[in-house]
């Protein structure tokens, strides 16, 4: 049986952005970036498809677990660290980076008497007043983690950026300007750069990047596409048209009424809603395509379907492909139309919807 909605992942594009990544940083190694279940696209697929990286980064440490059982041995960090000791015991056993940005982590590492080591790395808080240590706290910390049984050395440097999608705000070269000059002297790797930093800010290029959005396909950037910056999307949201219906001027479509038809018009229900992923605050007007051509959304979107406007003498018939978003439609413009961002779309695809990997190409 042929399921209603499918996600259509084509690998081969994740490997051509892990290419455009290395060109653009071609210092650097590459800490590929997969939590957030592959930000939609499977966790274990994506480090599959991007095993050349040189590591992998993950936010929680049962996501780096998940990677060591199913066999990579890839560099592995946890991004949130760890908050108690149970965590730092499967940090130990599975030989995972952890990410140090608190005192409460600090006291947890320096209270254990355990043989072995774990490799660190150090997170300064540069402006995103999030996660970790202020520049003035920066020295201390540092001497405490250099005299730690636990902590394997050298210890190695990390900030992250808050703002670097706009390149017209120069407080993400403060931020770089303000970690080099703390680390200045210190031994060990240093990592600054995301998506936007690797593509729009070269100074923050170092030891290693931590590419993520981009891996996928899509702009980091509001006002551009990843297509229009070299990358190929992996993700294709593909549904089908169910039913299609002649409705007259004056009906109204959908849960509370609040498209109300001007002239007669062919209407198309799409197999697809908010509980597939699709976001229930689409606007009328965006763009999905039907049979490949650019059709509008009208009337509200519902838990398992959507309406679109096909035009008076449509063609379309039940079983014709839509696809919402990905190949020929980006997803940043449905994001613009939904007033999200593309990275909370393609996280929020929802269990119901199946993976399916596209056949590889020859084109990366």
């Amino acid at each position: 049986m042929t399921p209603a909605v499918v996600a259509v992942l084509n690998l081969d594009a994740a490997r051509h952005n892990l290419s455009k990544v290395r060109s653009c940083a071609s210092v650097a190694k590459v800490m590929a970036v997969i939590k957030a279940n592959g930000y939609g696209h499977g966790l274990l697929r994506m480090a599959e498809a991007l095993q050349q990286a040189d590591a992998f980064a993950v936010a929680r440490v049962e996501e780096g677990v998940l990677l060591r059982k199913a066999g990579f041995s890839h560099r592995i960090a946890v991004l949130d660290g760890f908050t108690c000791i149970e965590e730092l015991d499967e940090l130990l056993h599975y030989q995972l980076d952890a990410v140090v940005h608190s005192f409460c982590q600090l006291d947890i590492l320096e209270a254990q008497t355990r043989s072995g080591t774990c490799a660190i790395w150090l997170k300064l808080d540069t402006g995103m007043n999030r996660l970790g240590f202020k520049a003035r706290e920066f020295g201390a910390v540092y001497q405490r983690l250099s005299q730690c049984a636990l902590v394997k050395q050298p210890i190695n440097l990390m900030t992250h950026f808050a703002n670097a999608d706009d390149v017209n705000d120069d407080i993400t070269l403060k931020q770089i300007h303000l970690f080099n000059e703390t680390v200045a002297g210190s031994s060990g790797e240093r990592s600054l750069a995301n998506s936007a930093g690797i593509l729009a800010w070269t100074h923050s290029l170092s030891d290693w990047v931590r590419p993520g959005i981009m891996l996928y396909g899509i702009s980091p950037f509001p006002d551009s596409t990843g297509q229009q910056l070299g990358l190929r999307p992996v993700m294709t949201l593909k549904s089908r048209v169910i039913a299609v219906k002649q409705i007259e001027a004056g009906d109204s479509v959908g849960y509370g009424g609040g498209w109300v038809c001007e002239k007669p018009t062919t209407l198309g229900v799409v197999a697809i809603g908010y509980g597939d992923g699709y976001p229930r605050h689409a606007k009328v007007g965006t763009p999905v395509l039907v049979n490949g051509q650019r059709i509008p959304l009208i009337g509200r979107v519902s838990m398992d379907m959507l309406t679109v406007d096909l035009g008076a003498g449509a063609d379309a018939k039940p079983g014709d492909s839509v696809t919402l978003w990905g190949e020929d439609l980006p997803v940043e413009e449905i994001a613009l139309w939904a007033d999200t961002i593309p990275y909370a779309l393609v996280c929020g695809v929802t269990q119901r919807v199946q993976l399916v990997e596209k056949l590889l190409e020859n084109s990366c």
